[in-house]
């Protein structure tokens, strides 16, 4: 029981000290050579956003854009220098996340509601990562959580 107190303890601290590198970027700012690229792909992308964050300790854009044909929100993303890394993919709500997440959450939230949730598959080897936007007391934010269910970014929106 002395174990288990101490490990919910140091969980909660561990928690509470993570932050995100996530920040929405405007068009313009975004680098030329992702642009290059993005524009070769999907000539026709409207509804165009996109975010800088961290995704498997790596600095990414990811590029969220519709197709005129499609209704589907797409969300690509991009390193720095251009070279496309991962498809991510739109999941419902929190069912597809490991067991353990939802004690996580709980533990850091207490209530919340899941807003929107992207799966990200590592394209270098093994792991998916879960960009969720949640709301916990009237406040949105950004969490990452990593295949074991651990949560490893946070940020308020």
């Amino acid at each position: 029981m002395r174990n288990y107190v101490l490990n919910i303890s140091l969980l909660v601290l561990a928690l509470t000290s993570v932050s995100a590198q996530a920040e929405v970027v405007s068009k313009e700012a975004i680098p030329t050579p992702i642009m290059d690229q993005f524009y070769k792909k999907h000539p026709n992308a409207i509804e165009f956003s996109a975010a800088k964050k961290t995704h498997f300790k790596q600095t990414v854009y990811e590029i969220m854009f519709k197709v005129e044909k499609d209704k589907e929100k797409l969300i690509e993303l991009y390193r720095p220098n251009g070279h496309f890394f991962v498809n991510a993919d739109n999941v419902q709500g929190a069912n597809m996340l490991p067991a353990i997440a939802s004690d996580n959450l709980k533990a850091m939230f207490d209530t919340y509601t899941v807003k929107d949730s992207v799966l990200i598959v590592n394209p270098n080897g093994v792991g998916e990562e879960y960009d969720l936007v949640i709301n916990a007391g009237g406040t949105d934010w950004s969490v990452v959580i990593d295949r074991t269910g651990a949560i490893s970014q946070k940020e308020r929106n």
